[in-house]
């Protein structure tokens, strides 16, 4: 389907829950969420019906998110079915990877084919403190255990922070020199009003080539990612700049949160419910959200937050 701005829209964003076992402090709350009575939440089916919905009207690609997609019990059951919906050619799934030792080959077997791992730091005591309770080892335990599994893909997600990761550029992206993986640098959106995130916390992903003079551009890609190759490396190095140089004339993506809200764009307040409809209601709603999908975002800075309306373990990574 196309919007109304000549965007082919072939990407569906699915949350399957707002739960995580981290507390990553620019995602979600230090005491965690509030949790929903699970008849607010999408069933197992909903999902599944969501995504036949959307398939039915050209989505192609289909990321599954949270909060943390793999502390759901059925993830594997909904990943299977997911990947078996006619029309869906693509499957990944982003987590920090914590249940990637025990769920990697599962959700491989499932169908999955990329999996996105969360990765903002490679020193211990920096990634307890920016996770507030979690565990280096385990992470890298998860993306070990990524690679063993056979993904098509395995890609490494750094959200730049001024202050915190700016001095590990380099040591994240000689990551793609020793395995097979791809690092994407993502700058930090606004999505939080904590003084932690203050003006110099947001960096432009340039700084990114700046500490790399050695990285040489890639062909284009149909992703949202300006891609570059360090020599000799295994992977690529991607930027993604939502905020120096947002990519609304390439957006192809829609949402849809765990409790069931259709979102046509990530920084808007707007949303579509479609928990409880029908198949027809639902791809009414479908239709309505690509239909009302914006030419662009408002301005994104410390100073202009997202309007988005909530957290982002409450939308969907």
């Amino acid at each position: 389907m196309i919007d109304s701005y000549g965007r082919r829209i072939t990407y569906l964003r699915l949350s399957v829950t707002e739960r995580c076992n981290l507390r990553c402090r620019y995602c979600m709350p230090e005491e965690g969420i509030c949790q929903k009575d699970c008849s607010e939440m999408l069933t197992e089916d909903e999902m599944i019906a969501a995504v036949q919905a959307a398939a039915s009207l050209g989505i192609t690609k289909l990321r599954i998110t949270g909060g943390e997609p793999l502390v759901k019990r059925n993830i594997v059951s909904i990943c299977r079915r997911a990947c078996a919906v006619p029309g869906i050619q693509d499957v990944a799934v982003t987590t920090n990877g914590l249940a990637l030792p025990a769920l990697a080959k599962p959700l491989r077997q499932a169908g999955v084919n990329r999996v996105n791992i969360s990765l903002d730091t490679l020193d211990p005591e920096k990634y307890r403190h920016i996770t507030r309770i979690g565990r280096l080892d385990q992470a890298l335990a998860g993306i070990r255990a990524a690679l063993d599994a056979g993904f098509d893909k395995v890609k490494i997600n750094v959200v730049l922070i001024g202050g915190f990761n700016d001095d590990e550029i380099v040591p994240l992206a000689n990551l793609t020199r020793e395995y097979p993986v791809d690092v994407r640098f993502i700058e930090l959106m606004p999505m939080n009003s904590s003084p932690e995130f203050g003006p110099a916390a947001y960096l432009p992903s340039r700084i990114v080539l700046e500490q790399l003079p050695d990285a040489s551009a890639l062909p284009e890609s149909d992703g949202v990612a300006r891609l570059y190759r360090l020599p000799g490396a295994l992977g690529s190095i991607g930027l993604i700049s939502p905020v120096s140089n947002h990519f609304c004339a390439q957006c192809n993506r829609i949402r849809l949160t765990a409790d069931g809200k259709l979102k046509p764009c990530l920084h808007s307040a707007v949303e579509y419910p479609v928990k409880g409809l029908s198949s027809a209601e639902m791809l009414e709603q479908f239709r309505r959200t690509i239909g009302s999908k914006p030419e662009k975002h408002e301005l994104l800075s410390a100073l202009h937050p997202s309007q988005a309306g909530r957290m982002m373990n409450q939308i969907g990574g």
